[in-house]
């Protein structure tokens, strides 16, 4: 092949570029690094023009064949490095990330300092009462003995407390 014949040479892009580009998928499994592949290769061949040598056995099609092999190695260890760094930062990203305890404490910390919120602006019964039996869990009868009222007196409490809060604005609790 003559670098002083670009024709030429364009035949043999004509010739080898779809054959080549579908060799190159095969390898990278990926259509636009295959056009990559295939077009480096195409450069390669145009500049290596000088030093082929017609061999027995051997034809052209091989010693350019071994070139688009070449390149798409060349780019396939290149992209290889590139998923290691990358997936060494997502590991590190991920292991600074939170796991899903902590975000569902800090999830429910948030909910509960968002209740606490509306309780606190009850009267201080109705809220010692909420706080008692909502948040300690503590049993209505165990809340009436330790308030020294009556069990219908904690119903009523709650009940009252749980008015007021939906008019605050506290519908999810």
């Amino acid at each position: 092949m003559s670098l002083s014949k670009p024709d030429f040479f364009s035949e043999i892009v004509d010739r080898y570029q779809q054959v080549f580009i579908k060799k190159a998928q095969d390898i990278l499994n990926n259509k636009e690094d295959a056009r990559d592949a295939a077009q480096e290769a195409f450069v390669r061949i145009y500049a290596a023009a000088r030093q082929y040598r017609k061999m027995s056995g051997a034809s052209f099609k091989s010693w350019a064949y071994k070139i688009l092999i070449n390149q798409c190695f060349t780019m396939y260890q290149k992209k290889k490095r590139e998923w290691a760094r990358n997936s060494q930062v997502e590991e590190e990203w991920l292991a600074n990330l939170p796991d899903q305890s902590e975000i569902n404490a800090h999830a429910n910390k948030l909910s509960k300092d968002y209740l606490m919120s509306f309780i606190s602006r009850l009267p201080a019964a109705l809220a010692r009462t909420v706080d008692l039996y909502f948040i300690q869990g503590i049993p209505q009868k165990a809340i009436a003995e330790s308030e020294g009222v009556s069990h219908e007196v904690v119903r009523a409490r709650i009940h009252k407390s749980k008015k007021r809060l939906i008019e605050m604005g506290l519908n999810n609790y």
